[in-house]
Formats: C-alpha cells, structure tokens, sequence
C-alpha cells in the first residue's frame, strides 16, 4: 500500500513504472497503477475519510448562514439533507472500490450502483447486471421481513441490513417507521437483549469492562470515528422491565442510536453505542455458555464509580464537552446519582428520568385540549415511584410552577404516588429513598391501589411500574366514576407489563378514557366507533432533542429545553388526532415533528445561554431540516 506520506508526484509515479509513453510490459497492471496512483492523489489532498465536493446552487444567504453556524458540525461524510445531491467520493484510507466498496456499509448501495460508477469503482462482474432503484430496493426487503413469522427474525435481518448497506437501512426505517420501529426497538429489542449472546454476530459499539480499568481511553481511542456527538451508554442492569440483563443490554444504545439518526436526522458516523459491563447479578445469564459479558457478580460502590468516573473523564477528553452522553436503563440507585454527579460537568441527559418526563408532559398538555382545564387543576396518581414516575411527577410540577409562579414545593402536593409499599406518605419518610421523599405529602397510609385512587379521586393516572395488568378492572372503573373523561396512561415497557392494555381502557371506562401506552397496541373499536391509542413513546423527544442540542452546540442539559421539547411535540397534535382518540401526532411525520423539536430546544439553549454555535440561525426549524441526515444514494464521481 502506498503512503500518503510519498513524497513523489502521482504523474511521476505514473512515468516511472512505465505508464506514459512506455510499453503496456512495464508493470503488471496499468489500471492497479492508476489506482494507487489516484489513491495517493486523494489521500495527499484529503486526509478525512470522505470527500463531499460541493456542486449545488444554494442560495447566497443560505451558504453564509450555513458556513457561520458549522451547519451542526462538518459533513465529511456528505450525509446531511443539504448536500444530498453534491457527488461524493467513497473513500476511507484509499478511494473505496471493487470488493471493497461492496463490503463497506457506509457506501455499498447493492444493485444500486449504475454503469457508471460500476465502471469507475471496478465492479464489473461483482454484481449480476441488473441496475435497480433504491425504491424497488427496499420493496423487497419489506416483502421479504412480512414473511417472517417472529419479530425477533425481522429484527435480526434488519440489524444484517444495517451491517451491509448503512443508508438502505435508515432509509428502509425512515419510510416505513410505524410498521418498522416495533421492530427495531420496543417491544423486539426486549426479548433482542435477553437473546442477545445467541444472535450475536457482528459488534455494533463500544464494550468498556472492568478488565479495561485504568485504560479506558485506549479503548475509546478503539473507536474509528473521531466526530462523535451523541453517545449512549448502559450498564444492563435495568433493561426495560426485564431486569439486569448485564452486557447484553448493548441492544439499547444500538437500537436507540438507530431512531436518533431515522427519525432526529444525527448522523450515524456521530453515534456511539457503549456498554460498561460491570458484570451481572443474573444467574440465568452467568450460566449461559453463550453469553457475551464478564461471568462475574455485578460491581457496586466504590469500584463502580471509578469505573464510571474514568469513562466520563475520558469521553470529555476524547471527543469534548459537547458530545451528548445519553444515560440508558441503569437500576434507581446509580440512574439518580449519576445524573446529579455529572450534570453540573458534563452534557448529560437520562432518557428514563427526562425523556420519558418530556413524552409525557406533552401528552397531558395535549390531553387537556380534549377535557379541559390546566395542569394545576388536575390530580396525578403514579403506580410506580422509580427513575421514570419520579422523573415525570418533576416536570410536570415544574411545569405548573412555571405556569402559576408558585413554589414548586406547593405544586408537587397536586402529585401522589404510589410504590411497592403504599401511597408515599409523610409518616414513611424516614425510610424512603431520597429521590421519593419530595413527594410524601400528609395523609393516612394507604396499601393498595385502589384505595388512593378512591380517596384521592385523581384526574390522571400514570403508570411506570413495570407490572403488568396492575390497572385492574376495579382501579379503571373508579377512575371512570367521577371523571367523565379519565386521563389514563400505562407506560411500562414491553407490552406484556403494560398496566393495561387498550382495549381493557377503553371498555372499563364505556369508550370515555383519554389514553396512551408505553408499547404500541392496535385500534380498538367500542360502540361502532374507532379508537386509536397514542403511544407515549420516548421517541417523539430523545432525537429531536438530541438533534437540537447538536445544531446549537449546547455545553449542558436544562431543565428548561425538556419543557421546550414537550411544548413542541404538544403543538404538532392536531383536532384529526384527537378525533381518533390519539393524543400525539402520528409518527409517519416524525422527522418534521423531530426539526420543530430540535429548533424548540435550540432557541432555549440560545435563550439560556448554553449554546455555543454562533451567530444562531435565522430560521431554526428551517436550520435542522437542513443539518439532518438523509439516507438518499448519493452519486459516486
């Protein structure tokens, strides 16, 4: 291999093994010559990975806006919607061709190559004739996932897709995203994680053990993309409702990362899956020949945080302060303490505490344009008092107190909730959690459910448990006693631990519940008319929030900017929504919700003063279409 450290001329390179004016004998192949000699051409010119070479019209105006705000960041890559029609050359050390095009995901385009470029990247004979279009391309791929009779087959043959031909695979999920994100995320990646060792074929991310003590920056270093921008990490210990999973949650942060670039347009080359395995406490897993983490009881105290301390050093270090570091499914214990840690240092964000805080709030302020009144005028009761309860009992009582300019220990008394051992109560204090005891408020102690949805008579129930069909029949209908439209949300995930299902809403409350669900569940049908469920998915907020944290080079998370993203996402509800029961948009257009997310919590970081990319973009919504990355087939010189 030629370096592109050499010091001769490609020309003359050319001329000194025979090329020009010289015999057809004095090499063993002109055309290896001019490919290594074109390799030095463009490694000497070009030390990133890809070269985009800019060939549009864009207006004035648009080209200096985009210059002075970095259009998020650099797109070496030639990814973003704004460059979607400039040529870019494949190259990653040299000037990707042949079976080596074909074997690189981030440019291989399958059947899709056309004469042309299979004559420029020496693909003659690698692929049968027939040049088709990405469009029939992924027809077949869904023709071929629907024959399918497990969820699990399509997630694995989606996540080979991935492995294969990166943009087919983005684009595949992007125009199918109601039928394909049950696939690539909840309920599939559940049982995906429990299976994890068995389907394992190829790493999609970073695995930082305790074996890696003391070398965690190597191993960061490990990573061949240097621009990294988002970053999501999990220790398994609480993966969905599933419980500590250890190395084997790695299907989180790889499914995750894969809706912050579908749906929040944050490019693929900017995003890191890592899993800290710190070992497991499951006794199934440790005695499981095929399971891929540390065979060893999980780390805790001391020997934990530094472990985590390191790595958080270590991400600042490698890839700056503005890097999103996403928390993923770690236990209360260290979810908590975690964020609070390194909130202050760090840009950090905890999807099950604020994400799923963010998704929800906006459902209620969708809900209410349906029954009516403010979110100071209505009761909570949460089943469930964990990272996600919690979290969401906190912004909403940030919220009123925002709306109301009262004290946000005064709104907190307008949320209750209820744990494992009762109704969280004043006279329990001294033995809760300190993550619960902001929300013991005076009253008798209370056991079951059902008792403090009588006494209390809430206007919202939420659940975050984690058990399923804990919403029973009694609870519902008492619910639907003295509320004529009762707010019920059961947000455990996967399916099977969802409080209720929708069907059992809708029928115990004679069709008058207002509801949502962590899980997707199908239309229900009561009394001749249809309702469509909303489903309270964390993936209306993390990407858009994400992509809005990116473009505005935001340096730290406010609280402020989930607010901003739950009155964004409550915006893009429409009455046709409503009408069909559903309290959010569909998904079909969560690329245009994700832009007016991200210019929301953009123009926050701007107002707060946490973003750094100056001066801020005109048009925001119009900025984030711009900067998001589109999976179209790019034309190859």
């Amino acid at each position: 291999m030629l370096s592109a450290r050499t010091s001769a001329s490609p020309a003359s390179l050319w001329k000194r093994v025979g090329g020009e004016g010289g015999s057809s004998d004095g090499c063993r192949s002109c055309r290896e010559v001019r490919r290594r000699a074109a390799a030095v051409m463009v490694r000497a010119a070009a030390p990133r990975r890809v070269e985009a070479v800019a060939m549009g019209s864009t207006a004035e105006t648009e080209k200096e806006e985009m210059a002075a705000a970095g259009c998020g960041v650099e797109d070496p890559y030639g990814e973003d919607r704004a460059t979607e029609e400039q040529p870019v050359t494949p190259w990653a050390f040299s000037v990707a061709s042949g079976y080596t095009l074909l074997r690189d995901p981030h440019h291989n385009k399958g059947l899709a190559f056309t004469e042309k470029e299979r004559d420029a990247h020496y693909l003659r004979g690698l692929l049968p004739p027939a040049v088709v279009s990405q469009k029939l391309q992924i027809k077949k791929i869904m023709h071929n996932l629907r024959q399918y009779q497990l969820p699990l087959q399509r997630y694995m043959a989606m996540m080979d897709l991935q492995e294969r031909n990166e943009r087919l695979f983005y684009k595949l999920l992007i125009d199918n995203v109601e039928e394909l994100l049950p696939v690539v995320y909840t309920p599939t990646v559940g049982e995906a994680c429990q299976k994890y060792g068995c389907i394992f074929r190829h790493p999609q991310g970073l695995y930082v053990s305790l074996r890696d003590k003391g070398k965690v920056l190597e191993v960061l270093r490990n990573w061949p993309e240097r621009n990294i921008q988002v970053i999501v990490v999990t220790d398994g210990e609480r993966i969905l409702g599933l419980g500590d999973l250890g190395c084997q949650g790695m299907g989180i942060p790889v499914g995750k990362l894969s809706l912050y670039t579908a749906l929040g347009g944050v490019r693929p080359s900017a995003c890191l899956p890592i899993t800290i395995d710190v070992g497991t406490n499951n006794e199934q897993l440790l005695n499981d020949e095929f399971y891929i983490g540390l065979r060893q009881r999980r780390a805790t105290g001391e020997e934990y945080h530094e472990l985590m301390e390191e790595f958080m050093n270590a991400v600042k270090q490698i890839y700056g302060e503005k890097v999103l570091i996403q928390f993923e499914d770690f236990a209360n214990h260290n979810a908590f303490d975690l964020l609070a840690k390194y909130s202050k240092s760090h840009l950090v964000f905890n999807d099950d505490i604020q994400g799923t805080a963010s998704v929800v709030l906006a459902g209620l302020l969708s809900a209410l344009k349906v029954v009516g009144g403010t979110l100071a005028e209505h009761t909570y009761l949460f089943l469930g008092a964990g990272e996600a309860g919690t979290g969401i009992a906190e912004l909403i009582a940030l919220e009123i107190s925002k709306q109301t300019k009262a004290p946000i220990e005064e709104c907190r008394k307008k949320v209750w909730l209820v744990d494992s051992k009762g109704l969280i109560v004043d006279s329990r204090k001294d033995s809760l959690q300190s993550f619960k005891k902001p929300w013991a408020h005076e009253h008798e102690p209370l056991t079951t459910l059902l008792d403090a949805v009588q006494s209390i008579k809430p206007t919202v129930l939420i659940g975050t448990s984690g058990v399923g069909r804990t919403f029973t029949k009694e609870v519902v209908e008492a619910m639907a006693s003295f509320n004529e439209r009762p707010i019920i949300f059961s947000l455990s995930n996967p399916t099977s631990h969802s409080e209720c299902t929708a069907e059992e809403a809708y029928n115990w409350t004679q069709g008058r519940a207002v509801f949502a669900s962590g899980s997707p569940f199908d239309p229900v049908e009561y009394n001749g008319k249809i309702h469509v469920p909303g489903q309270s998915n964390n993936a209306y907020i993390f990407p858009g929030f994400g992509l809005g944290v990116v473009i505005s080079g935001a340096i730290r998370v406010h609280e402020d900017m989930l607010i901003a993203a739950s009155e964004a996402l409550a915006e893009q509800a429409t009455q046709e929504n409503f009408d069909k029961g559903s309290i959010f948009p569909p998904f079909t257009n969560i690329r245009k919700i994700s832009a007016h997310i991200a210019a929301a919590v953009a123009a926050k970081a701007y107002e707060l003063g946490l973003a750094t990319r100056l001066p801020p973009p005109r048009d925001l919504v119009k900025y984030a279409e711009s900067c998001m990355y589109t999976p179209v087939y790019r034309n190859y010189r």
